[in-house]
């Protein structure tokens, strides 16, 4: 049976019992300490918040079975979170989930599923997410961010283009963030949005437009 494992955490900064957790996933072959090192720089905006990362469970440190695709992490990782919001006593409401690459997939997977609704999903890096991703009813619409590098050659830029044309056409609140000239990484421009929508849609839940894009500069 596949578990997924808790990685590295940042504690809140408050010091006391945290009020909201967003859980990281890293991309494949990645691990849990490459994602606590971006939350290090989210934290001072988010001092209620825990951070915590989750590693891959299969071979490689891989989310997605060559086989059964990734059916068997889905399934653990909703235990997964029920139990670290057991834990705290947290509600779905609280709750966020970032992911780089297969990790960002997984993120979307899960967070457009969950029965209850999450606050927030960061989908970095992701991969292709076509409309038959999407469950034909879905329970929950969390705040999106996608953020793409333009010259990303394993994930190609088109395919978040895609996945934001998806998201909008089920009525999902989606913002993108393109990266002109980044490949299949972040930057510190990426990193420094990724914490702003958090602070934003977790911490203080502010109302925003549809569909909002920017553009930087890399």
């Amino acid at each position: 049976m596949v578990e997924i494992i808790a990685g590295p955490a940042l504690k809140a900064l408050s010091c006391g019992k945290p009020a909201f957790l967003v859980v990281l996933l890293h991309g494949e072959g990645g691990c849990g300490q490459t994602m606590i090192d971006l939350a290090v720089n989210w934290a001072p905006a988010m001092p209620k918040a825990e951070f915590l990362a989750a590693e891959a469970p299969l071979a490689g440190r891989q989310w997605r079975d060559r086989n059964e695709g990734l059916a068997p992490t889905v399934a653990a990782l909703n235990l997964f979170i029920d139990e670290q919001l057991a834990q705290r006593r947290l509600p779905d409401s609280h709750l966020a989930l970032v992911g780089f690459s297969q990790g960002a997939n997984l993120a979307l997977h899960v967070g457009l599923r969950r029965p209850e609704s999450i606050a927030a999903i960061v989908a970095l890096s992701a991969a292709a997410y076509g409309a038959n991703a999407l469950p034909a009813q879905l329970p929950t619409r969390p705040a999106i961010l996608l953020a793409h590098g333009e010259a990303d050659c394993v994930a190609p830029y088109s395919a978040m283009l895609d996945a934001k044309a998806v998201l909008k056409a089920a009525e999902i609140p989606v913002w993108s963030l393109k990266r002109p000239g980044l490949g299949h990484e972040l930057d510190d421009d990426g990193v420094e949005a990724a914490g702003r929508f958090l602070a934003q849609h977790v911490v203080h839940k502010t109302a925003a437009p549809h569909d909002h894009e920017h553009d930087h500069a890399h």
